[in-house]
Formats: structure tokens, sequence, C-alpha cells
């Protein structure tokens, strides 16, 4: 018995010994996210742990909701937001770690309305969106006030001159993804989202699709958060602008050039 406890004294001191190499767990990255990018980053995390890493802990919601979080303390490694501004708020503030800035994907801004209701709409100045709406209907946008998605609305429904007959019949929402629910509910005839948005529903159809030129380029850009710099946030970064990612956007939609 004592030249066992000898024994396993020894492996437990040569196990132990300094030289030993440990390899520690890696910790999950933590990446906010807009709405619009919730299936594709899921998709996008699967395809990061198949390299050996810990699954993303994803947070999504509004741009300027998440962006208001991290302002405010939220620990995040990463952020992916719909718009320019939110980035360019969190910036200003030296939230944004300089130089890890990238304008990775764009998207389409799309009319859409219930898939059992189908329509078909020539999206053109003064089209006549109200009639589409009904009579009592309402447009389910992100709430123009602060959500990407509504504010590219808002400035579409201007450009295009129908703002005005709509602006009183809004039914806005926190995020995309609530506005496009309003529309699979049916409590709303028509809703203004993306493209990539859209089409992860078989409750919606597109009914026409918003010019390039009525509204400001959709671009998202990504940075890695002050706190949240790390060598595996690096890593992620370049992995989101990679190949394999840049084919998980694509397959979701998304324009990524």
């Amino acid at each position: 018995m004592i030249g066992r406890r000898v024994a396993l004294g020894g492996l437990a001191a040569v196990a132990l010994a300094p030289g030993a190499r440990v390899r520690a767990a890696e910790t999950p990255l933590t990446v906010f996210a807009a709405a619009s990018l919730t299936d594709a980053m899921k998709d996008v995390s699967a395809a990061w742990a198949k390299l050996g890493h810990p699954e993303l802990r994803l947070s999504f919601g509004s741009s300027s909701t998440l962006a208001r979080q991290i302002e405010q303390g939220a620990p995040a490694n990463l952020f992916g937001s719909a718009d320019l501004r939110w980035m360019d708020y969190l910036d200003k503030r030296g939230l944004v770690v300089a130089g890890t800035r990238r304008d990775l994907l764009s998207n389409d801004l799309v009319l859409v309305v219930p898939a059992a209701a189908p329509r078909h709409v020539d999206i053109r100045p003064g089209f006549d969106l109200a009639a589409l709406l009904g009579a009592d209907g309402r447009l389910a946008v992100g709430d123009p006030a602060h959500v990407p998605a509504g504010i590219y609305a808002a400035e579409a429904l201007r450009k295009l001159g129908i703002w005005d007959s709509v602006k009183g019949r809004l039914a806005p929402a926190d995020n995309v993804r609530s506005a496009l629910l309003l529309v699979e509910r049916g409590e709303a005839p028509a809703g203004i989202c993306y493209g990539t948005d859209a089409a992860v529903s078989r409750q919606v159809m597109v009914a026409g699709v918003f010019p390039a030129a009525s509204h400001a380029p959709i671009v998202y850009p990504f940075a890695l958060m002050r706190g949240g710099d790390t060598p595996q946030a690096r890593a992620l970064l370049d992995f989101l602008a990679g190949d394999t990612a840049r084919g998980i956007f694509a397959a979701r939609g998304f324009k990524t050039e």
C-alpha cells in the first residue's frame, strides 16, 4: 500500500510540475448583433464551434438598444450593427476598439404582406401605400425614432413622396423582427423590413423592393468593443470577414460585397 501511495503521489507531482502544460478552457465570446442578423449569426456560431471553439453567446435586438446597453456597461466582445449611426454612436464614446471596424454586409429594404393575401406593388414615387393598408390598417415598421430598419423606411417613404399619407398609420416596433411578426400574425396588412427577414418567414411575401436610391445604403459594420478585445475576439472578427462566414451570410440573403 505504501509503495502504491508513493507511486500515485509521484504521478500527481509530474502532472502538476511547473513545466507541465495545461490548456485552459476557452471562454465563450459574447456578440451583440442586430435582430436582422439572428439566423445568420446562429449559423456562424455553429460554424465557429466546428473549429473547436465554444459556441457564441448571442444577444439580438435593435442596434439602438444594443448600443445603449454597451454604453451602460453590458459586456460584449463584438457588436454587429444594422447601420452606421449606432456604431458611430459607440465610436464617439470611445467604446469601439480603434482599427477594428469592418463594413461586412448590406441588405435590401422590402415591403411585405401576409402570404395568405398576396400582392405585388410597383414601388415608385407617389405609389398608393395607404390604399394597400385599407381603411384602418397600419404599416408595421421598426420605430423610425431609433430602429435602423424604421429609419431607412421613413427615409424611403419621404423620398418617394408618400410619407405624409402613412405617417399617422404606423405600427412602430422595437426591432425589425417584431415588425415582421405583426404582418405574420395578420395584425398589420403590410410592413417594411429587410429582404433577409422576409426570406426566413413563410407567413409573408415580398410585395415589392424599395429602390436603392430611395434610402441610404444599408450597411452592417462589425467591430470589437472596449473591454472585449481578446486574441479570440480578433480571430472571430477575421472569421466573420472570411470565406466561410461570407458564404453563410450570402446563403441567408445578405450581400457581402
